[in-house]
């Protein structure tokens, strides 16, 4: 009952609520990123989903206009705005994707979307029939996340939380969240 109907109904009573409470500073920082390189300031990147299907994600942009469109892990060797290292820096430029949970394509707690070019993650994912859940903002992989964690710990890590969806394992890893967020930031 969870996973076909309340899941979704936490996930839009959080994102109105989280949009109601921060509409104030998703206008600042798109405003911030606009000023700072003269462009749109959300980013919008294909990523997969449930049962593989492509779905448009939203971030607000951290780097220049008309940047290669690449991995988070190679995004080290691309330029970012300055604005970008910050909402890099504190996470703000996920904040976007709540339109993404709003709108149904992505949940608050799941694995989180693969580029279509992650063609090795996508494998052990379907291996571990992760795709069978929605996307999230945060998962089990996340909150257990280490620096060089391979593809195939990530799906482990994805296919067990596909395995176990239950509001008891949603609050947790919503909880654990906060205190993954709360280390050190990484420096760009």
């Amino acid at each position: 009952m969870y996973k076909l109907f309340f899941k979704r109904f936490i996930d839009v009573v959080l994102t109105v609520l989280i949009i109601l409470i921060l509409s104030p500073l998703y206008a600042l920082i798109a405003l911030l990123i606009f000023i700072g390189d003269f462009g749109n300031p959300i980013f919008k990147q294909k990523r997969v989903g449930l049962h593989e299907k492509e779905f448009v994600l939203f971030k607000f942009r951290s780097m220049p206009i008309n940047t290669a469109n690449v991995a988070s892990s190679n995004t080290s060797k691309l330029k970012i705005t300055r604005v970008g290292k910050f909402i890099r820096r504190t996470n703000i430029d996920e904040l976007p994707q709540i339109f993404n949970i709003l709108f149904g394509t992505m949940t608050i707690v799941g694995p989180r979307p693969s580029l279509k070019s992650q063609e090795a993650l996508i494998s052990f994912r379907r291996e571990k029939n992760v795709y069978s859940c929605k996307p999230g903002l945060t998962g089990l992989t996340q909150v257990n996340s280490f620096d060089g964690m391979s593809d195939n710990q990530k799906a482990v890590w994805d296919g067990e939380y596909a395995s176990k969806i239950t509001f008891i394992i949603d609050f947790r890893i919503f909880f654990r969240t906060f205190v993954y967020l709360s280390k050190k930031p990484p420096t760009y």
